[in-house]
This record gives C-alpha cells, sequence and structure tokens, in this order.
C-alpha cells in the first residue's frame, strides 16, 4: 500500500517548480504535487488514483502501457524518451512539450515510480525560432552566394568585353606605328598610345576595386616561393625601370610563404608599379625578409620623392595620389594603393609605409610563412621559364591565332604580318584543329571564346596534335579566380588585355627563343 509523505515532505514537493507525480505499478498515480494541477488543468481529486496515460497524448497512450511494463522490470534513475520528442496533454486538450526523470522508490511494499515533468515550452519555443534564425540566415548565405557568382560572372564578362575594343585600338596602334613615317601622324600616334594606356590602367583599376567590394574575389591560400613571384616582378617591371633610368633590383630568396599567390602578386605589382612611377632617379628595390612569429616581411624601396608625414593617413584613399610638383605629370588615378588596401583586408596581411620626403619610401606587407613543405612543382612559371640567347627562330614562323571578335582577329594579323610572321586567324577550337595538322610554331589564343569555348581547351586539343611542347600565348582580360588555377610551364606566356603591339611582340620573341 502507498504511504503518503508527511507534511513538511508534502510541502517541499509542492513547493518543487517541476510537476511530480508518484505512480504504482498498475500505472495509476497515487501522488501529485500543486504542480500537476497547475500545469495539466486537473484538480487533485481528478489527477488522484488515474491512469498516468491520463496526461499523455491519446495517440501515444498504447504505446506508453508497454514502456511503463519495461521499466517496471529495470527500475532505475534515468530520463525518459531519451532524444525523443516528449509531449503532455492537458485537460483541455491542449499539448504542450516535456522532459520527464523517472526515479524508482524503495522501502514501499508495491513497486513505485517517482516522475518529474518539466514543461519546456519556453526553450523549444527558443530552440525552433533559432532553428527559423539559422534556416534563415542560411537561405541568406545562399542568396549572397548566388549574388556573390551573379556579379563575378557579370564582372568577368564585363572585364572580357570592355577590354576586347581596347585590345583592338592598342594592336591597330601598333601596326599604324610600324607604318607611317609623317612626323605629325607618328606624334599623333604616340599621344593615342598613351591615352590608350590610360584607359586600360584606369578600366584595370576600377574593375579590381569592383570585384574586391562585390565580393566576387574570393582568397585561396596555399603554401608557395617567393621567388616565383620576385621573377614576374622582374620580367614585368626591368624594362619599364630601365626606360626610366632607374635600376631595380629584385633580391634572391628561398622563403615560402602562405597567402593567395595571385592576389598577393597584385599587391606587389601595384608597390612596385607606384615605386617607379614616383622615383625620379636611383633604385626600387623588391627584397623578402624573415619577421618575428613566423611572419614573412616583402618590401619595396625606392629612392623616390617620399610622403610629407601629414599625408601617409590618406595614401590609401581612392583617387588620392602624392603631391609632384607643379607642371608635374599625374600619372595614374591613385587607385593602386587603395587596390592593395582592400586586398591586405581581404587576406588578413598587414601593411606598413615608412617614407621621408625627398629620401624615398618603404612600403612592407607581412603574411604568415609556409605551413608546410612545398611540392616541387610549386617553384612558379618564373623558376621554369629558362630563355636560351641563343634560341633562333626561322624566317616566317607559323602563327595559329584563335580569336572570335573579328575586330582584335583583324588587328592581331595585321600587325603580325608587318612583323614577318604567316598567321592563320580562326575563331574556334573546331577551324583550330584543322590547321594544326598544316605546321605550327606558336599559339595565340584569347581565352574566353564563343559557345562556351576557352583558350586552355584550345592550347590542350593543339598540342595533342602539335606536339606537347607547342610554344603559346594565352589573352586574357578575365581576372576571376578561375584564371588563377590555369596551368602554366615554360612553352605557355600570359598577356592580359589591352596587350599593346609591344608586349604581344615581345613575348612571342620571348617564346621562339626557349629550346624546345
Amino acid at each position: 500500500m502507498f504511504t503518503a509523505p508527511p507534511a513538511l515532505a508534502r510541502s517541499a514537493l509542492d513547493a518543487a517548480p517541476d510537476a511530480m507525480i508518484i505512480i504504482d505499478g498498475d500505472g495509476v498515480i497515487c501522488f501529485a504535487n500543486r504542480r500537476v494541477s497547475a500545469l495539466f488543468g486537473y484538480t487533485h481529486e481528478q489527477i488522484i488514483g488515474q491512469p498516468v496515460e491520463r496526461l499523455l497524448p491519446e495517440r501515444f497512450r498504447s504505446h506508453h502501457r508497454a514502456h511503463r511494463d519495461h521499466y517496471t522490470s529495470n527500475p532505475r534513475v534515468r530520463p525518459m524518451g531519451a532524444g525523443l520528442d516528449l509531449l503532455g496533454r492537458r485537460q483541455d486538450g491542449s499539448e504542450f512539450p516535456v522532459e520527464i526523470s523517472l526515479s524508482p522508490i524503495e522501502g514501499q511494499d508495491r513497486p513505485l515510480v517517482a516522475a518529474a515533468i518539466r514543461d519546456v515550452s519556453d526553450r523549444k519555443q527558443m530552440e525552433d525560432e533559432l532553428i527559423a534564425a539559422r534556416r534563415d540566415a542560411e537561405r541568406s548565405r545562399e542568396a549572397a552566394d548566388n549574388a556573390n557568382r551573379a556579379k563575378s560572372r557579370f564582372l568577368a564578362t564585363a572585364s572580357h568585353d570592355l577590354r576586347q575594343p581596347l585590345q583592338t585600338l592598342a594592336l591597330l596602334n601598333g601596326t599604324l606605328r610600324r607604318t607611317v613615317r609623317e612626323p605629325q601622324a607618328t606624334e599623333a600616334l604616340s599621344q593615342q598610345e598613351q591615352s590608350i594606356g590610360a584607359m586600360s590602367r584606369l578600366l584595370n583599376a576600377l574593375l579590381d576595386i569592383s570585384k574586391l567590394e562585390s565580393g566576387a574575389i574570393k582568397p585561396e591560400p596555399t603554401d608557395f616561393a617567393v621567388a616565383a613571384i620576385f621573377e614576374e616582378m622582374r620580367r614585368e617591371f626591368a624594362g619599364i625601370a630601365a626606360g626610366k633610368g632607374l635600376e631595380l633590383e629584385v633580391e634572391a630568396s628561398a622563403v615560402c610563404v602562405h597567402s593567395d599567390r595571385s592576389l598577393l602578386e597584385q599587391v606587389l605589382r601595384n608597390l612596385v608599379s607606384n615605386a617607379i612611377k614616383y622615383t625620379r632617379r636611383g633604385r626600387v628595390a623588391l627584397q623578402c625578409l624573415l619577421a618575428p612569429d613566423s611572419l614573412v616581411r616583402i618590401q619595396v624601396l625606392d629612392t623616390g620623392i617620399g610622403i610629407p608625414a601629414d599625408q601617409l593617413g590618406a595614401i590609401y584613399d581612392e583617387f588620392y595620389q602624392v603631391e609632384v610638383g607643379p607642371g608635374a605629370s599625374r600619372d595614374g588615378y591613385g587607385l593602386g594603393l587603395s587596390i592593395v588596401k582592400r586586398i591586405a583586408e581581404l587576406l588578413d596581411l598587414k601593411l606598413e609605409v615608412r617614407s621621408q620626403v625627398g629620401q624615398g619610401s618603404s612600403f612592407s606587407v607581412l603574411l604568415p610563412s609556409a605551413q608546410g613543405p612545398l611540392a616541387a612543382a610549386d617553384a612558379g612559371p618564373g623558376a621554369m621559364q629558362a630563355v636560351s640567347a641563343s634560341g633562333a627562330s626561322r624566317a616566317l614562323p607559323h602563327v595559329l591565332l584563335v580569336e572570335d571578335d573579328p575586330a582584335v582577329q583583324r588587328a592581331t594579323r595585321m600587325l603580325l604580318s608587318l612583323e614577318d610572321y604567316r598567321v592563320t586567324a580562326v575563331a574556334s577550337l573546331a577551324e583550330a584543329l584543322e590547321v594544326a595538322r598544316t605546321g605550327l610554331d606558336l599559339l595565340v589564343t584569347d581565352y574566353h571564346l564563343g559557345h562556351g569555348e576557352t583558350g586552355i581547351q584550345v592550347i590542350a586539343a593543339i598540342r595533342q596534335i602539335a606536339g606537347a611542347g607547342l610554344r603559346a600565348v594565352l589573352v586574357t582580360g578575365d581576372t576571376s579566380t578561375a584564371v588563377r588555377e590555369l596551368p602554366r610551364d615554360p612553352n605557355l606566356r600570359f598577356a592580359s588585355k589591352p596587350v599593346n603591339a609591344e608586349e604581344l611582340l615581345a613575348l612571342l620573341r620571348d617564346l621562339m627563343s626557349v629550346d624546345r
């Protein structure tokens, strides 16, 4: 027989925050504290002597009896229905989520079980709200990702299409400068070349800023050798520096770093370009040093005009340029350092600048060192492009030009023909395959072609016919992450649109000098 708890114990049970009941081996409620009535809506008299299943939704009652019999055969302290969503049923038929803890009661002449029942409606509501919020956040992230992918596709297409007219102008300018001898016309073409270059630099800078602000550029950090990027900088800027009478010093380095190689290369390209632009005499140096805390410091030093101390805080603002004095040419639009700052923030790099007016400037980038051993293949294109000074090209080398824009195709063909190349121009991969069987010396192809074809597909397919060592130039106006993954080898060169005539011809001469 069930013995009711003494008055003090009952008072303590009535004061408990949870509903508490005691049931016998037949599942009959023998005791209920006050919280049971408040939670389920029954009076004390309506609860006592009733089967415990009355407190459950009707659909669970038949199964509950079997569970109750199982517990009676193996009584122990444990939660009821661990991992399941349990529900209670009020007198008015409404249901609510509960948690139930079971404890066998010893010292009685028949098995008894105490059950503590807690209403978890508020917690479940919070959980449901959190789940809903998480789903909303995931949908928002998915929408943002879709928007960023759309922006990336748009900017990649816009980058290509906007550069095409400039590409045509640049090549036609180079062709005309080779055929016109009249001084006034030559001067006009020189001015046109400068304007095309200025338009190109502004377009590149604006597209870079748009991509960084839109989130279309996603960092892809890897371990790579600094020497590979340094070699790219040397190849790109040695001639420009020499043209200004400056010495470009690129120090040898065996250091490896962990970052996004393409974006870091863009940072250094802007810094070196700026250093050359603001240096009238002396040198520009590119160095790599080990720094504390497993960091690497890459710095660009110059002996240029310097930056006044009160202007250092503004140098990363869009369209800001250091005052170069009255009557001096203001080359560029003041976007290079703004792009550098955005990329540094994207890559979590630290930028430092020191400068003294009339003495020069030092821009440093601090980034983490490599996290693991480098693959041997990561020496980079600069290390692989061994140039042979003795390699001479035979007369009228045959160039296959793959370009689907008629204006660019005509301008390129005219330029190459003037330089004694035998040019076959086609617009698609299928046409290129037909020509490949006639024998080729060089392949020049646009990256984006019609019907979804790419220059990489063209190079791979043509090399299967003409040989893996076929020398090729890939011309692209796309700076998306996909371009960063393009394969590189000693017989392949990249040219970013708009490439001018001299750059394209220099690449072809460079390729023709490589030993096959």
